[in-house]
Formats: structure tokens, sequence, C-alpha cells
């Protein structure tokens, strides 16, 4: 069985103003080579906390247009990686993952504990929605209109950084929600538990798909049971750029960054510049490919490249 072509967008962790800090990158998953496409230096970066405006990550194909989230700023790019427009919103801060389900472009707003919608077809944010925890550990969603002033204040106690839609409704997790949330027919429920600080949960099948990034490992929960791949690791003395990272956060098999392949397999991204393919049902290692060994430099956003 032949393997796919996934773009990748990477953030350079603990990197420093002057150097790159990450970029979009396409990976050929058969032949092993990856390039990379896209260039992130721009010089209004905001170092003030974890991450932040550092690096791109979610991304989402809409026919010919790949959306980039770069912290509270949308990038539109066509298929030679030209940027063909961009859009901002107050209440877009910190986006991690993003998702496109019915012409409509979801986006997490990890700065405000929040999801906002951008209509596609009429190019306007329109729908924001925060969500929050009570005293009895109920969670509860805050609807606010984008474009309108008096929205909320900023909130990471979530930390909510992954969106998934589809027909059973709007799928929301984060680092310290400790479940997966589900918005539907106006109601918020727990769809299901999860460890704390995973990254990219998503229903898959009869069950969760998470990187539970905390311990290096690709999960697959379901009723009863669990499957697991562990991310790829390399000999310390192969790392480079080692020690460098004054904020200390940046390490090796960091995993982030999922995308479904079919009904076994999947890919996963990895510190340093590492995709995967694994087979979760023989729970094993299908392939990898690695295009750095800057132990700085984590691979965040994957999707299927759907382009020759």
């Amino acid at each position: 069985m032949s393997l796919p072509k996934l773009i990748a967008t990477s953030v350079v962790r603990g990197s420093d103003q002057g150097q790159s800090h990450g970029g979009i990158f396409i990976v050929d998953m058969e032949s092993g080579a990856a390039r990379q496409v896209y260039d992130w230096d721009r010089g209004d970066i905001d170092f003030s906390g974890r991450g932040w405006d550092r690096g791109l990550r979610g991304i989402a194909i809409d026919g010919e247009d790949i959306y980039v989230a770069a912290s509270d700023e949308i990038f539109v790019f066509d298929t030679e990686f030209n940027i063909r427009r961009s859009f901002r919103n107050p209440y877009l801060r910190h986006c991690h993952e993003i998702c496109i389900w019915q012409d409509k472009l979801f986006m997490t707003s990890t700065g405000f504990d929040a999801v906002l919608a951008h209509d596609l077809k009429e190019n306007r944010t329109f729908w924001g929605v925060q969500l929050l925890r009570g005293p009895d550990g109920a969670f509860a969603a805050r609807g606010f209109d984008p474009g309108k002033e008096g929205g909320p204040a900023m909130s990471q106690d979530l930390h909510i950084n992954m969106i998934h839609c589809d027909g059973r409704g709007m799928f929301v997790s984060g680092r310290h929600t400790g479940c997966m949330i589900r918005i539907a027919g106006g109601q918020i429920t727990m769809a299901a538990r999860l460890p704390l600080l995973v990254h990219n949960a998503r229903p898959w099948k009869d069950g969760l798909l998470v990187n539970d990034t905390a311990s290096d490992h690709v999960r697959y929960f379901w009723n009863g049971g669990t499957a697991g791949v562990p991310v790829p690791r390399y000999p310390d003395e192969a790392l480079e750029m080692s020690g460098v990272d004054s904020s200390m956060i940046a390490r090796q098999a960091f995993g982030r960054g999922l995308c479904i392949l079919d009904d076994n397999r999947v890919a996963a991204g990895s510190s340093p510049s590492t995709v995967s393919i694994h087979d979760m049902t023989r729970q094993e290692t299908v392939k990898s490919v690695n295009f750095s060994m800057d132990v700085r430099n984590a691979v965040h956003g994957l999707e299927h490249w759907p382009f020759d």
C-alpha cells in the first residue's frame, strides 16, 4: 500500500528573536523526502509566554485554499504557498487547531478558552462561544458575537486547543479539560474522559484518538480497551541544539499533530521534526520521516496533502 503526501507545520519551541520560528513542509511519506515551502520568520512575533505567536499550527484545506493558524491571524495560501489573504479577530488569540465543516472554519482561541466560526463564503467571523468550568466541575458555554465589543475576558484555565466537527456535533478539548466536550443541539456534555495534557483529541471509529503528549504515545481509547504506539526517539548524541532553549520547554518526542489516513493508520507529528505513520490495529510504526534533528523544532499541524 503506497504512503501519502502530508502537509505539516512546525513550531521552533524556545527560539529567539531573529531566528526562524517554524514553517510549512510537504512530506512525501513514500519517498521519505520533505521540502520546506514556507518559512515563518516574521519580526513582529510576541515572545511573552509559552509558545504564543511563535510558529504555525493548525491546517485546514478547502478546495485550493490552504488555511494555516498563526496565533491571532489566519493565513490563506494557494497551492504554491503564495498568501492569498489573511484575517484577524480580537477574540482570536493563540489559535492552535482549526477545522472546516459545512463552509465554516472553526478556530480554537486558546487565549480566550473559546471557539470562533468564520463563514468562508461571506468571509466573516460571525459566531463565538467561550467554555467555562463551574465550581461543581460542570462545563458551560457562553455565546458571544466576535464582531462586537463587550465579549469575554481572556482566559486560559482550560487551554482549549482542539476542535473537530462532524454530523454528531462539535468536539472540543484542551490541555486542562480532562475530557472531550461535545456541543450539539444547544447542549454541552462530556463526551468522554481524557488524560490531562493531551493534544489533538478527536473521535475515531468507536472511540477517541489522541496524542498523549505527557506519555510520548499516540493512543486510541474505546470502551474497555486502549491501543498505543510510542513516539519516535533518537539517541541524545544525535540531537542538535540541546540545552540552548532558555525557556526549557523544548524536548524530543513531543507529540503533536494527527491525521487520519484510513481505518487502521494515522499520521502523527513529533519533535525533532518527525512525521510518522502508525498502524493502530497492529500497534506499530509503519514509517517515520525526519527532516531536522534540531530538538526545538516540533511538528504541530498535520493534514493529508491532496495535490501533486
